[in-house]
């Protein structure tokens, strides 16, 4: 038999023990509704591959309740054409990221700075022009980069510093004309270049990403079609198959510019300067100080075509002149010979002076040796 005082004792201490499991089970609950990621409005959620799908819906904004762990987000085929510098804030575990066809014009420089793990990028089918040198400075695991279908017209220098480990880049149907080679020059593990349908301008200031692509495809790398849209002689060319031959005018008109920075500054040209003033009758004319823009030659690359027509011709006349050289030496030889034999032989059978059959016989052996 228990003491009344034991028995009340003992339900304190249930009472205890009940309100310290109570208490633990609250805060396990919470802690679990905490860690368990939510999905944002009409977002589709995967999560064992930690994908959050938004793509289709109309959305003009990002949406603010994306899971931290979250690994893909796909956010194409919407409204956005802003987005603010703190969209993907605290997404550090993203690896994958898709905003293609979307109405984006431009990209805040921080806005990929929290993205550290970030290996895909899709911004295909935009409306970006421009592009800040350090928008893709945070993202040194980048392996994929998609930047096709936007009106991107230069790239800045210094764009892919630190991505050496970017295997593919796409710059397919944008507005380059040229592009820099140090842009391209820490792109030492690019596997799979694309830059066709673009206006490119074959000129001096594509030649050294010429050298460069020479030097990428020479590696390994795989890159499509550059075809050239100016100048006229090389359009629809693949800038690779343009022979080096064609760019030594830029060597000629580097040589000219640095010459021309040397000059003495003079009074700056004018196209269209005002007439002279008449001069006063009796006096003599004062000479006018030369303002007038001088014309510039327009250099052009050599056409291979005629540039192989005047060889293959110069090669056959210089044949032919041979020949003719040859001939003539032959005959003059055979000529000369004949003349030294008659020579001899007149020699041998001199007649004596005064002797008409001898004098017959030799005009019959002159005639019978010419």
């Amino acid at each position: 038999m228990l003491a009344p005082g034991s028995s009340s004792e003992q339900r304190g201490r249930l009472a205890l023990q009940w309100r310290q499991v109570s208490w633990i089970t609250c805060w396990v609950a919470l802690y679990a509704v905490e860690a368990l990621p939510t999905c944002p409005f009409s977002c589709k959620c995967d999560s064992r591959s930690l994908e959050v799908d938004c793509s289709g819906l109309g959305l003009t904004t990002v949406p603010p309740d994306v899971p931290a762990a979250t690994r893909t987000l796909l956010l194409l085929n919407n409204k956005l054409s802003a987005l603010p510098s703190w969209a993907f804030a605290n997404l550090s575990s993203l690896q994958r990221l898709d905003l293609s066809n979307n109405f984006l014009d431009q990209l805040p420089h921080s806005i990929f700075g929290d993205l550290t793990n970030l290996t895909e990028l899709q911004l295909r089918n935009n409306s970006i022009r421009t592009l800040d040198r350090d928008l893709l400075r945070h993202a040194p695991l980048l392996r994929h980069l998609d930047l096709s279908i936007n009106g991107l017209a230069q790239l800045p220098s210094g764009l892919f510093d630190g991505l050496l480990a970017l295997r593919s880049l796409s710059l397919r149907s944008n507005r380059l004309q040229n592009l820099d080679r140090l842009t391209f020059e820490p792109l030492a593990n690019l596997q799979l270049l694309q830059v066709g349908d673009n206006p490119w301008e074959c000129d001096c200031n594509l030649r050294e990403f010429k050298h460069w692509m020479e030097w990428f495809s020479y590696r390994g790398g795989r890159l499509d079609q550059l075809a050239c849209t100016l100048p006229k002689e090389l359009r629809g060319k693949d800038m690779r198959m343009v022979p080096m031959e064609m760019f030594n005018y830029c060597s000629q008109l580097e040589d000219e510019n640095s010459s021309a920075g040397l000059d003495i500054p003079g009074p700056p040209c004018t196209k269209a300067s005002p007439e002279p003033a008449k001069p006063k009758p009796g006096a003599e004319p004062e000479p006018e100080p030369g303002t007038a823009c001088p014309q510039k030659q327009r250099h052009r690359p050599a056409s291979v075509r005629r540039a192989m027509g005047t060889v293959i011709i110069a090669g056959v006349v210089c044949g032919i002149v041979c020949i003719m050289m040859v001939v003539a030496a032959a005959y003059g030889c055979i000529y000369a010979s004949l003349m030294a034999k008659y020579h001899r032989e007149l020699k041998k059978r001199q007649p004596l002076m005064g002797d008409p059959e001898g004098e017959h016989e030799d005009q019959k052996q002159i005639s019978s040796v010419a």
